[in-house]
């Protein structure tokens, strides 16, 4: 059974969000405070992590960058107004999804499912599928999830990675922005291309030295390395 760790100072949110999310077989804890929260992400394994931006002690995009340091685990960010910039700050802190307020609880059930299910299928496609992508310095191990950069490993999020691996896929072909929203996010929503823009941008700087993300203006990206072999 998954576990949800629901980061929110609401108390009046808790409750009903445990009960809803039992309805669908996941386990929803919850923590008023983010101090509380990273200490329980710490002591016990948790599937993903929901936060809302507006928190006692620091604010929901503190909490993501505190997190970030030490997990990659999925996180949904709460935004209050729904606004493009809160969306934005979130998804360059490392946040795989948002969820604007007031929202209806099956939506919020529906968009962690999807990100569970994207992480449960990812050993499943790498069985059927080549486990290793190597290219000259990069190794990517779709079965672990891992990638090493000259030997080195890369620590991503889960959709840093699952956007690397989409590029590997199919190495030189170019991807539209909506075509990777629609392969990455497993849903219909709101069409959010500026999130695609981020989420290259985070998994680019990860990957330095080495520039094998091109920019097809107008088109989309491409993941453009040769093949070869990882000094990992």
């Amino acid at each position: 059974m998954p576990r949800i760790l629901l980061i929110d100072d609401d108390e009046h949110l808790a409750a009903p969000l445990t009960t809803y999310f039992a309805r669908f077989g996941c386990t929803l804890d919850s923590a008023k405070r983010p101090s509380e929260g990273i200490a329980k992400l710490r002591a016990g394994h948790y599937d993903a992590a929901i936060l809302d931006v507006m928190l006692p002690e620091m604010d929901g995009f503190e909490l993501c960058r505190e997190i970030r340091k030490e997990s990659d685990i999925p996180i949904v960010m709460l935004t209050a107004r729904g606004e493009v910039m809160d969306r934005v700050v979130g998804l360059e802190l490392g946040a795989d999804d948002y969820v604007p307020k007031p929202f209806e609880p099956r939506e919020l059930v529906a968009r962690v499912q999807t990100i569970l299910r994207r992480q449960r299928s990812a050993p499943a496609a790498a069985a059927a599928n080549a486990q290793l992508r190597v290219f000259d310095g990069l190794l990517i191990d779709l079965d672990r999830r891992q990638v090493m950069r000259h030997g080195e490993r890369v620590e991503l999020t889960g959709t840093e990675f699952d956007l690397l691996a989409l590029l590997a896929g199919e190495p030189g072909k170019v991807f539209s922005r909506d075509d990777i929203l629609n392969r990455l996010r497993g849903h219909e929503a709101e069409l959010f291309t500026r999130a695609v823009d981020i989420v290259v941008s985070r998994l680019r700087k990860k990957l330095e030295p080495l520039d094998c993300i091109k920019t097809l203006r107008n088109a989309g990206y491409a993941l453009a390395v040769a093949p070869g072999e990882s000094s990992s």
